[in-house]
């Protein structure tokens, strides 16, 4: 019996999927340091640096991540990047007041999306538009 590998080489994943979009992104995981009072303080100069990002056309998606209960928020957070490397990626997330002030630290990880769908609806009447 063979045993299943435990990774694939990038260019193999590639290959599978080529029909779908390969679209790199970076997923920055990030944590609290310490209590909550550090990311009160820098919560609003955290959330014009993601606007910022946003209006630059660097940020994907963003946002908490609450307790597996969905219940509270301790800090946590996911911020999905347009960046051109891992280590650009790194730099954005240095930038970010949250962890210039100690109060978050960050991973990233490279992230390929292939799979998924969105579905925009736009009013013509009230030009409004909304994701569903």
């Amino acid at each position: 019996m063979t045993e299943a590998p435990q990774s694939l080489p990038v260019p193999a994943v590639m290959e599978a999927s080529k029909a779908m979009l390969q679209k790199q992104l970076y997923a920055i995981f990030t944590t609290p340091t310490g209590d909550m009072a550090p990311i009160l303080r820098h919560l609003e100069e955290h959330l014009a640096f993601q606007v910022s990002l946003e209006r630059d056309g660097i940020l994907f998606a963003a946002g908490p991540m609450w307790t597996d209960d969905e219940q509270e928020w301790r800090g946590d957070g996911m911020v999905i990047v347009r960046a051109q490397s891992r280590q650009a990626a790194e730099e954005i997330a240095a930038r970010d007041p949250m962890h210039r002030a100690g109060a978050r630290k960050f991973t990233v990880r490279p992230w390929m999306i292939n799979e998924g769908s969105m579905t925009l609806r736009i009013d013509l009447s009230s030009q409004k538009i909304s994701m569903i």
